[in-house]
């Protein structure tokens, strides 16, 4: 996972809310996906609020770091009433998007894949969605949570976009993509894997070729 002074060193110097804004939109249209305002604009406040190091990283008995999903997953389980629950539930979807878009290449130096953090996400949003739409005041919120949910992965894509625009020394992990695209059949993965000469294909029986 990387450490909070790598997190802080990719955003220093950047007008963060507009350029997220910009390049999130950007994003959006050149993988084709269609996503309400409302969500873009949850989405854009995510990347907002989690350049700052305090907002993302907690104090843990392990010391300062981010958390878990596993961790978030639990305390929603366990928590003592519904409120307590949908935060938690929010935290982990959060975490997960930011992490799973923006960083999904430290996720081969970790126990956990890109297709956890994507499994873990788009079910805490169904799951706060569903809970949001039973209450008064969320019901204009559940919209929102059900569509991060319901297009987590095609998310995941935006930010790994998003991405690659402030991280643009990176090489390439050509096993890593393909192992990224069989694992979430991302459409960005796949053209990423295209534009370097390797034509993946789903067979019938759900296993890739190339």
């Amino acid at each position: 996972m990387m450490s909070e002074k790598t997190h802080d060193s990719l955003i220093t110097g950047l007008d963060v809310r507009h350029y997220f804004q910009d390049s999130v939109q950007t994003a959006v249209r050149n993988q084709q996906l269609e996503v309400r305002d409302d969500t873009l604009v949850y989405v854009i406040n995510l990347l907002t609020d989690f350049t700052r190091s305090d907002m993302l990283y907690e104090d843990t008995p392990d010391g300062r770091m981010i958390k878990p999903l596993v961790r978030f997953y639990s305390e929603a389980v366990s928590a003592s009433s519904w409120q307590e629950a949908n935060e938690s539930l929010k935290r982990l979807g959060d975490v997960a998007l930011f992490i799973a878009g923006l960083f999904a290449n430290s996720l081969q130096r970790s126990l956990v894949d890109v297709d956890y953090y994507i499994a873990m996400g788009g079910s805490a949003y169904d799951s706060l969605a569903e809970s949001m739409r039973r209450s008064f005041h969320g019901r204009n919120f559940s919209d929102v949570y059900r569509e991060l949910g319901e297009k987590f992965t095609g998310l995941v894509d935006v930010l790994g976009e998003v991405a690659d625009e402030f991280q643009p020394g990176n090489d390439q992990d050509l096993l890593r993509l393909y192992e990224i695209w069989v694992l979430t059949n991302s459409p960005q993965a796949e053209r990423k894997l295209r534009q370097h000469g390797i034509q993946p294909v789903a067979t019938s029986a759900g296993k890739t070729s190339h």
